[in-house]
């Protein structure tokens, strides 16, 4: 059985949303179980269902809140509490297998490291999510928005997480990553880059991980590899960048079919397309970010998430925890830094 803590009270719509998403992931998911916190009275609805537990917390992180204020005024925050949910206490186990909110990303990101802390081999958490490619399937793009400065061997450790969670989530046993730049040839982009290519290339060489080499921004789409690191910076741009270009590609299409009584009727006959079309690239599909290098499973929901988007990232966390992904970094972090030479694992040691 996995338990999953959720914030119920964190995002745009609170438990409007969260409820809803809950109810209809313990539906399609019979070897789950969900801790629910936040305030009582808003999940008194919830109360009696089969495999659910309401956790109480009297206070909310709020999307203006400011990282001080989730970290020393609001102590039993829903998110703070959903958190604690993975921490072994007493000599017992954790509560829960994985947490997910919905709520401030600052917060949830310093809340997480503070609580939690970091697996040992890594310096600091990223945040991976996946986009839609054009094999029909997706790739997974980290960080997007935790590290805005990375080094060379913050981007290697980034590579090793993401390697472990493409392979515990998508069961593929040897991920294909990417080291985002301006061009695939080696000698192109920052000394950082250049840098952070020959770390990666030498963890390859050792085995335990596939480097592809570089990557440009549009191989993220065509499905070149199956993971794509850079930093926060660069990856948040380029994420939002891609979510604002699909919607106005839906929304050009819909104005192009709202034209004339003509072009009605084509959409008409075009509609089971134009449905598979909006499937694919609809963004609700790959809703549930996780924050890998921590002590315990974290995911980040988008905040303005409606209850389909919010199950999706209900249902990530649920295979990341079912199959293992803590163990999988943790068991992949060491042996790639040991293959390194002497002074390079160094370095990434002390990053």
């Amino acid at each position: 059985m996995v338990r999953i803590a959720v914030d119920c009270m964190g995002g745009d719509h609170g438990a409007a949303v969260t409820l809803p998403a809950c109810r209809a992931f313990l539906d399609k998911h019979p070897q789950a179980e969900l801790l629910l916190v936040g305030n009582a009275a808003a999940l008194e609805p919830a109360r009696g269902w089969p495999r659910c537990r309401i956790v109480a917390a009297a206070d909310v992180v709020t999307m203006d809140d400011s990282v001080e204020t989730a970290l020393r005024r609001k102590r039993d925050s829903s998110m703070r509490v959903a958190i604690l949910q993975l921490k072994a206490a007493d000599g017992q186990a954790p509560a829960a297998d994985a947490c997910v909110s919905a709520g401030n990303t600052g917060a949830l990101m310093a809340l997480a490291r503070f609580l939690l802390k970091t697996l040992e081999g890594i310096d600091r958490p990223a945040i991976a999510t996946v986009l839609p490619n054009r094999l029909d399937g997706y790739t997974t793009v980290l960080d997007l928005g935790a590290n805005v400065d990375c080094t060379p061997e913050h981007l290697l450790q980034f590579a090793v997480m993401g390697s472990a969670l493409v392979a515990a989530v998508d069961g593929k046993a040897e991920p294909l990553v990417g080291l985002l730049n301006i061009g695939e040839e080696a000698i192109k982009g920052s000394d950082t880059i250049k840098r952070a290519g020959e770390l990666l290339r030498a963890a390859g060489e050792g085995g335990h991980i596939r480097f592809h080499g570089n990557v440009e921004g549009n191989d993220i789409f065509k499905g070149t590899v199956d993971i794509v690191v850079c930093d926060g910076f660069v990856g948040n741009v380029m994420l939002k960048t891609s979510e604002g270009l699909a919607s106005m590609l839906a929304d050009f299409i819909k104005q192009e079919f709202m034209r004339g009584p003509f072009s009605k009727l084509a959409a008409l006959v075009a509609m089971p397309v134009l449905n598979r079309f909006k499937l694919r690239v609809d963004p609700r599909r790959y809703n549930g970010a996780a924050l890998l290098g921590l002590r315990g499973l974290v995911f980040k929901s988008h905040g303005s998430a409606d209850a389909y988007a919010f199950e999706q990232a209900l249902a990530r966390a649920y295979d990341a925890a079912r199959n293992r992904l803590l163990d999988r970094v943790h068991d992949l972090i060491g042996p790639t830094l040991q293959a390194l030479p002497a002074a390079d694992a160094a370095t990434a040691q002390a990053a």
